[in-house]
């Protein structure tokens, strides 16, 4: 009889580890093909008096997500109410808001050390370059251009450059239907007629652009997203007017 039992405890023993090692394995790859969490969504909080809606509580990322819907990388970080991107601190990429917006005032402020932008109306925030509208943020240009600040990148160029090297800079951002205008430290710099980029690659005035469709057909509501583009950059009081 012992020598039953121990017959059947040898051949217990000798198959599992081949059935353990393939579930393992089953595991394994189960959990490097899934996807993170989503954060929570959070609720939006209530407008002021003026009407705009705090999107950065100053205190911690509630309300902003990464590109896939968790939480925004760690080089994301506040500090004296401002959200700071410093890839020192871990790893970066482009945050978004949680919520989406259409017609809208956005009124922030950035300071920056080189290359970054603010994207609007972004429908899929995984391909923001092609399903967004992106105003470049970087430091003055001698020569105003399609990507320098306050551009829509590779679409128009500002028609001036009102922005300080080094310090706070505020951005107005009024998004209504097919028109977008951005004022920076209080003058306009550019106004984009979406209805008159017509083509696929091509801007009114000739030149290319990188875009697979008209701008005029990209969707007119989205996140708005705030660029890594491996630069340090800072921004705060960042609100906006839904109209």
């Amino acid at each position: 009889m012992r020598r039953f039992v121990g017959m059947i405890l040898v051949l217990v023993v000798a198959s599992a580890p081949a059935w353990s090692a393939g579930a393992d394995k089953a595991q394994v790859k189960k959990a490097a093909s899934a996807k993170p969490a989503a954060r929570p969504v959070a609720p939006l909080p209530a407008p002021g008096a003026d009407g705009f809606i705090v999107l950065l509580n100053g205190k911690d990322l509630t309300g902003w997500m990464n590109a896939g819907g968790g939480a925004p990388g760690a080089g994301w970080t506040i500090d004296d109410g401002a959200l700071k991107l410093d890839k020192s601190k871990g790893g970066g990429g482009d945050i978004w808001t949680q919520h989406r917006f259409g017609d809208f005032v956005l009124d922030l402020e950035f300071k920056t050390e080189g290359n970054s932008g603010i994207f609007v109306r972004t429908d899929k925030p995984t391909d923001n370059v092609q399903t967004g509208i992106e105003i470049q943020v970087e430091r003055p240009a001698k020569t105003p251009n399609k990507h320098s600040v306050g551009s829509i990148y590779d679409a128009l160029a500002p028609t001036k450059d009102t922005t300080k090297a080094g310090e706070w800079n505020r951005a107005v951002i009024t998004c209504k239907r097919n028109v977008i205008t951005v004022e920076m430290n209080g003058e306009k710099m550019t106004e984009i007629d979406l209805d008159k980029w017509s083509e696929a690659g091509q801007n009114p005035d000739g030149t290319k652009n990188k875009f697979r469709q008209a701008l005029k057909d990209f969707k007119r509501e989205g996140h708005i997203g705030l660029q890594d583009h491996g630069a340090k950059v800072a921004y705060r009081n960042i609100k906006i007017k839904p109209n």
